[in-house]
């Protein structure tokens, strides 16, 4: 894909779609769609057998020419046919794409799958399992981002390391086993330990860290004259830690690279999916990208330098936002790939996997 600048066009999509008459759009469209089918350049003369009104090639380049100037195609070579640009491919993502619905078939056995694997493993072995589906489906790499602090406590026991440090072994409902180190404040006597671990059991039992925190801290405020003091720092400090909920504590689950290895068409590609791993690989970029999509409802797309991380690779991502039982949004899940995704295809199927993840975790 060209690194075409947005910024250098002489339009916006909204208003190219006022400019462009039938005519352009339908040619418009064919260059997008032998470009998202193929990844190749097409010509005027191809053009011209494909549109439902025959035009000559001479005019067929007429209206090309003008969609160059609009910043919505461009040439790769002087002799070649036309690609979309970067604004275009949004243009007609935003404009003049039909997001075709899944069928009967695809939903059922996207919940099929999925429903399949959400028994008798835990969060992230499920959502593992899910992204290998969604993967599969789409033909591109899938990735979640999820928190540590979504699993809900069966258990919390603390374990004396040093004089001033001790192991906190938190216990999930779903079995997950996670242990913490926790500095400890000096002269800490055991019993301190064992009535901290009471103090939050008593709390915490089918709760994840981040909705038990502010009963906590009220519990704690109110319990101040019974706990020892030193109870009292251990628990604050264990509260403030555990359900910060930072992107540091969260995890990144990615899931086909080899898909993208499929349907290369030159070393250019090759050099593009090259770099499109290394991204992968800088999973604090991907992080805080999917991250953006916990901002709001439904499906977002990005497509190449509208983000940073993948203006090299120019590539895509679809992305939608999963919530637990409370229907708080606790993750985010999606597919990445070539900027010649088949977009009306794999936005529904995201959709729909984020609806269906979020039902599983509802269970």
């Amino acid at each position: 894909m060209s690194h075409h600048d947005p910024k250098d066009s002489l339009i916006t999509p909204s208003a190219a779609l006022s400019q462009l008459n039938e005519r352009s759009r339908d040619i418009f469209r064919q260059i997008v769609e032998n470009y998202l089918a193929t990844g190749e350049p097409v010509g005027s003369r191809n053009i011209s057998r494909m549109i439902s009104v025959p035009l000559s090639p001479a005019s067929v380049r007429n209206v090309m020419a003008d969609l160059e100037h609009l910043g919505l195609i461009y040439a790769p070579h002087t002799s070649a046919g036309r690609l979309p640009t970067e604004l275009g491919l949004r243009f007609f993502v935003d404009a003049l794409m039909q997001v075709g619905d899944l069928t009967e078939d695809e939903r059922q056995s996207i919940q099929a799958q999925l429903a399949a694997i959400g028994k008798q493993q835990s969060i992230e072995a499920t959502l593992s399992d899910a992204m290998t589906r969604l993967s599969g489906l789409t033909r591109a790499a899938a990735v979640v981002l999820t928190g540590k602090s979504n699993t809900r406590l069966k258990h919390i026991e603390f374990v004396r390391l040093e004089p001033e440090q001790a192991l906190v072994v938190l216990v999930a409902e779903d079995g997950q086993i996670e242990n913490r180190i926790l500095a400890l404040p000096p002269g800490v006597p055991s019993s301190a330990l064992v009535e901290a671990s009471n103090f939050l059991n008593a709390r915490i039992r089918g709760r994840t860290l981040s909705e038990a925190r502010a009963d906590l801290e009220a519990a704690l405020a109110q319990s101040r004259n019974e706990l020892d003091q030193l109870t009292q720092k251990i628990i604050s400090a264990g509260v403030a830690s555990w359900s910060g909920g930072s992107n540091d504590e969260r995890r990144l689950i990615v899931r086909g690279h080899a898909n993208l290895l499929e349907d290369l068409h030159a070393m250019e590609d090759l050099e593009r999916v090259r770099l499109l791993f290394d991204d992968l690989e800088t999973k604090k970029g991907v992080a805080d990208l999917l991250g953006l999509a916990e901002r709001g409802d439904g499906v977002r797309i990005f497509i190449g330098s509208e983000n940073k991380l993948f203006s090299l690779s120019g590539s895509s991502t679809i992305t939608a936002p999963y919530r637990d039982s409370s229907g708080r949004i606790v993750g985010v899940l999606g597919v990445i790939g070539p900027t010649r995704l088949n977009y009306a295809r794999v936005i529904p199927m995201v959709d729909y996997a984020a609806r269906i993840v979020s039902q599983m975790l509802g269970k």
